[in-house]
């Protein structure tokens, strides 16, 4: 616990509430309110305009009266933001959530008397940094084949093929319509015309999304639907959902199909001429080198996640309650840059977002134990990103995809994630120099699987 007075006289008593959570107690004196109370009648004095009376000439005592709840609630607002701001600063608190109170809207000023309040807030926890240098880190061999090449330039068929209506829906078909999601009280809690689902293929055993939502009997649940139909899907919410009001619910979603479609993939040598290749071979050379610098991708990544376990494993730290319950939005939008950053297509994007969601809540805490240990680390090695990195890798995200940059880099500001990227390589970079002091051995991918298999 600590005691400390701030340059207005407040007094201010900091104390500790929980893991990483402390209390702040601040009193600030009568002669501060009562100055403050006198100091709004007087603006509010020269504004206010009351019948019979003109502009700023009403008397102080009808103000008072009239006005009297309005201004002391503003001038209570006011002091303690003022006052929380600057205890905040003089105590050097990192403070990381929204400041809360259960008694602060009880609280009353009253001129002559001082103004106590509370206030909780998270603050980064205190934690002893492990070890950065000298890490055991393996690095696989990637192998670039010809079966790896084939399934690229299979994706890439797909994706540049054409739809095709159907009457009858078979697996693999792409389903379009209106979907609905209910709570179970009823509530509707999604409403979306021109929704899109895929009917399991026989690979994916039987699981399928549908509005974010993976169930594991989709393709039972949804049948083989053609144009008119509506089926009905139910489903467990997730419990790391990122909505906090469809965590564990009982959810039905309803799908009426507008239309059955499937993609009729493009011959390969027609994407090469289009893509202004000579032969389908030269395209596949194309293909090959696009994937060596996605390797690259793959293999630091691999590193990285040694690193960060690694971290985590050796690192002991109390978590703030509140703010390990909310990672998992965090959690969401991080696995979501990762994979945009090793090029991952938007549907498998999409699905592993979706596994993610039924992630266990020992994975958020193990995701928020990583953020607290790289921001410290970033800071201990001074780590810096700057525009042109965000901008480098926007256009690297971008060249995965077949995007224009500045599209990707408008759809990323227009949805909030430019902060994300930024984060992304900030942490991507101290792990980096965390590698660069590594004892690093270089092994097969399959000696590199097996051990990994082994661990876990």
């Amino acid at each position: 616990m600590a005691q400390a007075t701030t340059a207005t006289e407040n007094t201010v008593t900091i104390s500790d509430v929980g893991p990483s959570r402390k209390k702040i107690t601040i009193e600030i004196p009568a002669e501060t309110v009562s100055a403050k109370m006198t100091d709004s009648l007087d603006t509010l004095a020269v504004e206010a305009a009351l019948p019979g009376f003109r502009k700023g000439r009403a008397p102080k005592r009808l103000i008072e009266k009239r006005f009297g709840t309005t201004l002391r609630s503003e001038a209570k607002q006011q002091m303690v933001a003022e006052a929380y701001s600057k205890a905040v600063e003089a105590h050097k608190l990192e403070v990381i959530s929204e400041p809360s109170s259960e008694t602060l809207d009880k609280v009353e000023i009253q001129e002559g008397k001082p103004l106590v309040f509370e206030i909780e807030v998270e603050v980064l926890p205190e934690f002893a940094l492990p070890e950065l240098k000298g890490i055991k880190v393996y690095k696989p061999r990637l192998e670039i084949g010809d079966d790896r090449v084939a399934k690229e330039l299979e994706r890439l068929c797909i994706t540049e093929g054409n739809l095709e209506e159907r009457e009858a829906c078979e697996p693999g078909d792409y389903l379009t319509g209106q979907a609905r999601m209910e709570l179970p009280d009823g509530t509707e809690f999604y409403n979306i015309n021109g929704a899109v689902v895929q009917a399991p293929t026989a690979d994916k055993e039987g699981r399928g999304m549908i509005l974010g939502i993976m169930v594991e009997d989709f393709a039972k649940q949804l049948g083989l639907p053609k144009a008119g139909d509506e089926v009905a899907i139910k489903a467990k919410g997730p419990q790391n959902h990122e909505i906090e009001r469809l965590r564990g619910a009982d959810l039905k979603m309803t799908f009426k199909v507008d239309r059955v479609d499937r993609i009729i993939p493009a011959e390969a040598a027609t994407i090469a001429l289009g893509f202004g290749f000579p032969s389908v071979d030269a395209l596949k050379s194309e293909i090959k080198n696009r994937l060596q610098g996605r390797v690259a991708v793959e293999q630091q990544s691999m590193m990285r996640n040694q690193v960060a376990k690694n971290l985590v494993d050796a690192t002991e730290m109390a978590l703030p309650e509140k703010m390990a319950a909310n990672q998992t939005e965090r959690n969401l939008h991080r696995r979501r840059m990762d994979l945009m950053y090793r090029g991952i297509d938007a549907q498998h994007i999409e699905e592993q977002i979706s596994d993610l969601r039924n992630s266990s809540h020992e994975v958020a805490v193990r995701e928020l134990k990583l953020y607290f240990i790289l921001h410290r680390a970033a800071e201990q090695m001074k780590v810096q990103v700057t525009e042109g990195d965000v901008n480098a890798r926007i256009a690297q995200m971008a060249a995965q995809r077949n995007e224009r940059p500045e599209k990707l880099r408008q759809e990323l500001i227009t949805s909030n994630q430019i902060g994300n990227v930024f984060q992304q390589i900030r942490e991507h970079k101290a792990l980096d120099a965390v590698l660069a002091q590594a004892v690093v051995e270089e092994v097969s991918q399959e000696e590199f699987e097996k051990k990994f298999a082994d661990e876990g």
